[in-house]
């Protein structure tokens, strides 16, 4: 078996970049509603919980977000898994974009809910799909296990 550890090294590296570049992003995201809606930071905890009339369409989106960031947990162990059947570490890049994506997909969500619905409690969104990226940072021993027939 051939010493594969300096590129798996490398390979760990690009993750970690890949990590930290989609959840900088997440706070862009932030700052993009900070300069076009400054108004929805101004926490008013007294506006109603579900958005008055458009109570429906919130529940909507906050069951679309925890699905979204349940799923993307459920793909990454699949692509993982298969990453250490197959000894294929490219499907542990796979599943750490693909969980990523879809905790992004949560906020995404709570960003149409300011624009569509100038909802204030669109913070929700964010710190799930925050803490989904936070949660999904790249194990090194996944891509070692993914280098090596055991």
């Amino acid at each position: 078996m051939q010493n594969q550890t300096p590129n798996a090294n490398a390979q760990y590296k690009t993750l970690v970049t890949l990590w930290a570049g989609l959840l900088m992003s997440q706070f862009m995201l932030l700052l993009v509603i900070f300069f076009a809606r400054p108004e929805v930071f101004k926490f008013d905890f007294s506006a109603p919980l579900l958005g008055g009339e458009n109570s429906i369409l919130i529940i909507v989106f906050a069951v679309l977000g925890l699905t979204t960031f349940l799923i993307s947990f459920v793909l990454e162990s699949k692509f993982l898994n298969e990453a250490v059947e197959r000894q294929k570490p490219e499907l542990v890049q796979t599943a750490l974009i693909v969980s990523c994506a879809l905790c992004e997909a949560t906020s995404l969500l709570g960003l149409v809910t300011v624009f569509a619905f100038s909802y204030r409690y669109f913070f929700a969104w964010f710190a799930l799909g925050i803490l989904g990226i936070i949660l999904h940072f790249p194990k090194r021993d996944n891509l070692f296990a993914a280098s090596y027939k055991k």
